[in-house]
This record gives structure tokens, sequence and C-alpha cells, in this order.
């Protein structure tokens, strides 16, 4: 039996071309097989689909055929975000530059926990951290899996800055990350803010910070995950300020606003935050994961760093190798920064900025669609690409087995959030290929699904 071959050293890239042939062959099978943005029949037929497709796993000789047949069934079952009626979640269809930079560092297999694993790409990481936080009114930045290690991280290091009794408070429209860090790290008791219009009340805030032992990590939230609402961060600074509290922004969502001029300015305030999470696998058109943590100051990140003499022998560091342990909680570490340096580079911060724009206009025009049927109804202007509306006068047991039914047929994807004591559809829309026939069609189906077909 000849050894496989590997997908580095001078034979790589010939080993890899008939490869990716293969791969992009089965991708196009199984996504013509699926013929739509999600596999028909739901969870059962879905999974009894896969396993008929690819059979024993682990065989005892192999199949030459694996690549093929594995690619291709997951394809026919995946939900495809680049399809305009997949827009349930922040889950975005990646750009093709940045997943085709992303094999190369699949091929490479840099692992950023030693310089010697990853000397150019290291130094990558350093340049792009460098860009992002600055280009954020910040100072430097981690690379995280996303916003959930963002945000623990974030907690992680205001702890030690200001000891184990520190207590997080946070608006009741924060993700569900930030009080699950604080379990996590052993922290108090964190304390939800009222949010009554779904962002978090600066005055109420300033009563909590005035009546709750601190220290104290306040959290806003720059894109909330049910209606995409920005915090008022200027007055939620202000209020820290005066309590001499530290801020924490999440900013996962719609922190991408900063490359664009248009709408960089409903993110004054980021840069007053002492840590801002951001996250380029959701209003970046990244593949997972791109995830960021940007801090004001540096030396916050001294707790990170850690000895491990196989890693970052003192000596070495002393003779000036890069010690890279410090710049993550974890050790072995892929290099993300390649595919998302690639996007920056190819795109730059103009065609970032229209990315950005046109994913917003759509929002809109979804918004004015459901405004213009009254059928439907609209929980209110989108502030990102989230758009809430459901059925008029349908109780919210129909709006949940809607939802359901689409799924099921694998018609249309769409998400849910309860605000204001009823249950809402939810339209993210991340796809700037998105067209508004494809919208009008979304409705449709909706509708078609609440009341039948129309009649002829």
């Amino acid at each position: 039996m000849s050894t496989p071959p590997l997908a580095s050293g001078p034979h790589g890239p010939g080993a890899l071309r008939p490869l990716l042939h293969t791969v992009l062959d089965a991708l196009q099978d199984g996504t013509r097989a699926r013929g739509g943005p999600l596999p028909a029949g739901g969870p059962d037929k879905t999974a009894a689909r896969l396993r008929d497709a690819v059979g024993d796993l682990l065989p005892e000789n192999g199949d030459p055929d694996a690549l093929r047949t594995l690619v291709s069934a997951v394809a026919e079952g995946s939900a495809d975000p680049a399809d305009p009626l997949c827009a349930a979640h922040l889950h975005c269809p990646p750009l093709a530059v940045a997943t085709a930079a992303d094999l190369a560092a699949s091929a490479l297999n840099p692992s950023l926990d030693s310089w010697d694993q990853a000397p150019a790409a290291s130094a990558l990481e350093t340049l792009l951290t460098r860009t992002l936080a600055r280009h954020a009114g910040l100072t430097d930045a981690l690379v995280t899996t996303g916003g959930t290690e963002s945000n623990q991280l974030a907690l992680l290091l205001a702890r030690e800055k200001h000891g184990a009794g520190l207590r997080l408070v946070h608006g009741a429209n924060a993700h569900h990350s930030l009080p699950r860090a604080a379990w996590l790290l052993g922290l108090p008791d964190p304390v939800a803010v009222p949010a009554p219009a779904g962002t978090l009340d600066p005055a109420a805030l300033d009563a909590a910070l005035t009546h709750l032992p601190g220290p104290h990590l306040v959290a806003a939230t720059a894109g909330t995950t049910d209606a995409g609402l920005i915090d008022p961060l200027p007055d939620i600074a202000a209020v820290c300020i005066a309590h001499a509290a530290r801020l924490h922004i999440d900013a996962a969502y719609a922190g991408p606003l900063l490359f664009s001029p248009a709408h960089r300015p409903r993110l004054d305030g980021l840069d007053a935050a002492h840590t801002v999470t951001l996250d380029l696998h959701k209003l970046g058109w990244q593949p997972i994961a791109a995830g960021f943590l940007a801090v004001r100051d540096p030396t916050d990140l001294t707790p990170l760093h850690l000895d491990a003499d196989y890693l970052n022998a003192p000596d070495d560091t002393a003779a000036g190798i890069p010690d890279l342990l410090g710049r993550s909680l974890r050790t072995s570490r892929r290099p993300d920064v390649l595919k998302i340096a690639a996007t920056l580079k190819t795109l730059g911060r103009r065609g970032l900025a229209a990315l950005v724009e046109q994913v917003l206009t759509h929002a809109q025009t979804l918004a004015d669609l459901i405004t213009a049927e009254p059928r439907l109804d609209l929980y209110d202007r989108p502030t990102l690409g989230t758009v809430l509306f459901r059925p008029a006068h349908a109780p919210d047991t129909t709006v949940a087995e809607l939802r359901r039914r689409l799924i099921t047929d694998g018609r249309a994807v769409l998400g849910r959030a309860h605000l204001d004591g009823r249950l809402w559809l939810k339209a993210t829309l991340l796809n700037p290929h998105t067209r508004p026939a494809d919208l009008a069609l979304l409705l449709d189906h909706i509708l078609e699904r609440t009341e039948g077909p129309t009649p002829a």
C-alpha cells in the first residue's frame, strides 16, 4: 500500500490539485441534489440520507471515492448560507477569496503556539490584529474563535485587573455568553439591567451602579442577536466613567460597521471601551472561525503570559524569538488571520463598506415589502441586517409551527425571537447577492403556508 500524499511540501500542490477538482464537483453535486437552502424532510430524514450515503466510516479497506462521497453527502445535507432564503442566523456565506486562503492555511498548517511552527503567520497575525484594533480606536487584539471566546476573555482580563469580587452588569439584551462566562470564571452573580426598548437603559444602569457594590464590569452590546440593535454607547460610556466602572462592548455583530463611513458613526463610543468583541464570521463573510478581542491597554494582556520551556524558553525569548503563548488561552491555533488578511487586502475598506451597506439596504427593502403587505406585521425598522416580522393576527403557536414547516420543507430558513411578549420570525440578511425578488419569494412562501395558495 502506497503512502498517502501530503498537502504541503514541494509535492503538496500537485497532490491537492486533482483532489480540489473532486471536492468542487462533489460540492456542485450535493448542492444540486439539495435543491434549496436546507435539506427537505427534517432531522430524521436528513440523518438517514447521510447514513445511507456514507456507509461504514471505518471500513477494513479504504475507499478511493470516500472524499467525493462524503463531501457530496454533507453538501446535500447542509444549510446553505449563500442561498438568499437561508436567513435564520448570523451565519454568513463566506467569500471565495477567504475560502481559498483558508485552504492555504490548512495546507501549510502553521500552529501559532510557537514561532518556529509559524514564522510568517505569527508576523501576519501581529500586523492584522494591530491594524484592526487601531481601526476600532484601540491598541491591540487577540484572535479568538468568535464572540463567545472573546467575551469570556474580556471577563477574565477584567477579573485579573480588578479581583475575583468583580461583578458583571449587563443589559437584559446581552448575549448569553456573558453571564455564562461569569459563572465559568467564578465571579459573583451578574446583574441584568432592563432593556425596555431592546437596548440597555443608561438611567437604569446608572441606578444599578449607584447601589451595587463594586468593582463593576459593564457589558454593552453593539448588535443584539434578537433584533440587531445597538446600545447607546456614548451614554453608557459616560455612566461608566462617572462610576469608575470598566466597560466591555460586545460588537460581534455590528463591529464591521467600522468599515463603512456612512455607518461608522453608529459605533461612536466604541473607543471608550476597555475591551471590544469583534467577529468577522458574521458581518465579515469569513469561514468560521474569525473572532477578535480588542483591548485599549495592552498591559491588560499580561495575565495571559505562560511559561512552557518547549515553546517559549526564556533564553530563546531573550535571544529575540517571539513568545506567542500569551496571545491566546489556546495552545495549538490555526492561522485564521490568513483568510481575514486576504479579504481585507483584496477588498480594501471601500469594498468591505460596499458589502456592509448592501446587506443593510437589503434589510430595509425587506422591511418595505413587509410594510406593504397587510397580512404581515413588521416589528420595527431594522437597525442592521435583522428584520423581525410575523403573520398578522396569528398566535405564537402558529408562528412557531410556520417556521418549522418552512425548515422541514427545505424552502426557507428563518430564525425566531421573543420581543414585547410575542414570537417573531427573524430574517438575518448577510448575503450581498440577495435580490428584491428573493425577498419577495421568501414572503410568498410564508403567506402560502399561513393562508394557503393564492387563488388564480
